[in-house]
């Protein structure tokens, strides 16, 4: 996966992501919340040879001294000093207890010892702390003594006494945090990695080109007013779901330029991914080019084509392939274009037989020498053969893939079946597209205004009143002769 891989499967799933950092965050705020508060109280000692002497000799005596603050770093955590701190302060711990809350440090090239004390109790840090630096320092002055007697060569000073401190050392809540903030970001991105992995959908361009290199005709993105109005012509001319209708059409002229054949076959993968919705416009818009069109529905399981144009079914392509009736005599026009749509006719008991046989063939041919273009809508490839069967007698094949609707492995399989007869895949329309997002698509709205309108808009107040309502005249009256010219 490249980059844009990665930024497109974060903005896919940017919600969950930002809801595991927020889980993160959440997790360490309580964490820190509730913790119960510890106070760390500091005391530093000065390490010191006692002899006075010259330079000289003082300069090795600093040697000696920085030398001997490791191992005094080291003597603070052993039972030697901690046992008396134990039973000065009658604490109810052993020294090794002791020593988990204690800390001894040294600055580098210093003689200066730190040492640090955590204990729930601001106090109570504090007077530890500064029992364990009385300790220290009675017990190297004893380790120090020579055997022959004698006062110590070195000597330990507290410069800084422990205090009881006013806040917490601890929880340390930024760093908590900071700690959630980073798990956070880390669990979104082993989850946004996962559901990527495991999510197959094909939910946008990126996705389907990674299945085939079938060249993409055009986009639909989802309207949910298409459910009520499917059909172009309910819409504005200036509509996006025209305009991508107008595209597949000029898209598709170029992808059949070279073919005898003017039979298009439209079908999809799995049911419910638009592929009568697309025939359906499509055929439209051909005809609102100025085109003989022959729309075809095919589909003799689940007809929609009757339904999106109030059109009946019951005489159709089954009435003309069994010989009932010729196919002109089925024929039903419809609309102000040149657009005659051919309903399927009563349902059969074998339809893959029917679509298979002679007389479909011959139909077929016969509607190709009538029409400038035949439009096809076929069941879905995967749940029956039906458009595999048609996909051999017909000049291209247009596969309709659902967003979101359609898994990878369903186009795999469909456009195997394509290929096992054969067929000629002139490309792909992807249709239920989202609006917003990284999968987004749509057309800018671009509308015009016409010369009346803006010369309206450029007159005074009172004319442009007049003028409106002389346009609101005319409308009513071209609106009541419409009507009556339908009766």
């Amino acid at each position: 996966m490249e980059i844009s891989d990665y930024l497109r499967a974060l903005r896919r799933s940017w919600i969950s992501a930002v809801c595991c950092v927020l889980l993160g965050l959440l997790t360490a705020g309580l964490f820190a919340t509730l913790s119960a508060p510890a106070y760390t109280s500091k005391t530093q000692l000065f390490v010191s040879i006692q002899n006075s002497g010259s330079v000289q000799e003082l300069q090795q005596g600093n040697n000696f001294s920085q030398a001997r603050v490791k191992s005094y770093i080291q003597t603070v955590r052993t039972p030697a000093v901690l046992q008396p701190v134990v039973d000065a302060l009658a604490l109810d711990m052993t020294p090794e207890a002791l020593a988990k809350n204690v800390i001894a440090s040294a600055d580098l090239d210093t003689v200066l010892i730190t040492i640090s004390f955590t204990d729930e109790s601001p106090v109570q840090a504090a007077a530890v702390a500064n029992a364990i630096a009385d300790s220290l320092i009675a017990t190297i002055e004893t380790l120090e003594r020579p055997a022959e007697g004698g006062v110590s060569p070195v000597k330990l000073s507290v410069v800084t006494p422990a205090n009881a401190p006013a806040f917490p050392s601890a929880p340390n809540t930024r760093l908590y945090l900071a700690i959630g903030f980073l798990g956070g970001v880390a669990a979104a991105f082993v989850f946004v990695a996962l559901r990527t992995a495991l999510d197959t959908r094909v939910r946008g361009e990126a996705d389907l080109l990674r299945v085939t290199q079938a060249a993409i005709l055009g986009g639909l993105a989802f309207d949910p007013d298409a459910v009520k109005t499917p059909l172009i012509t309910h819409t504005s001319p200036q509509s996006a779901r025209a305009e991508s209708f107008r595209q597949i059409r000029t898209n598709l002229q170029f992808a059949n330029v070279s073919q005898e054949s003017s039979a298009v076959l439209i079908t999809s993968s799995l049911p419910g991914e638009g592929k009568s919705t697309t025939a359906t416009n499509l055929a439209i818009a051909l005809a609102q080019a100025g085109q003989s069109v022959c729309l075809v529905d095919a589909d003799l399981r689940r007809p929609r084509v009757h339904e999106y144009l109030g059109l009946e079914r019951n005489a159709g392509l089954t009435t003309a392939l069994i010989g009932s009736a010729e196919v002109k005599d089925v024929l039903q026009p419809w609309g102000e274009d040149n657009l005659h749509v051919l309903t399927s006719g009563q349902i059969p008991p074998n339809p893959s037989e029917l679509l298979g046989s002679r007389a479909m063939k011959l139909l077929l041919s016969q509607l190709e020498d009538q029409f400038d273009a035949v439009i096809i809508d076929a069941p879905p490839l995967l749940p029956v053969t039906d458009a595999s069967v048609l996909a051999q007698v017909v000049g291209g094949v247009i596969l309709v893939v659902g967003s979101s609707k359609v898994r990878v492995q369903d186009v795999q399989k469909a456009m195997s079946s394509l290929s096992m007869v054969e067929a000629r895949l002139l490309g792909t329309v992807f249709n239920l597209l989202p609006t917003k997002g990284p999968d987004a698509y749509a057309y800018a709205d671009y509308t015009y205004e016409s010369v009346v309108d803006v010369a309206a808009k450029s007159r005074p107040r009172n004319v442009r009143s007049k003028t409106l309502k002389n346009n609101r005249n005319t409308k009513s009256v071209l609106r009541r002769e419409h009507i009556e010219s339908n009766y």
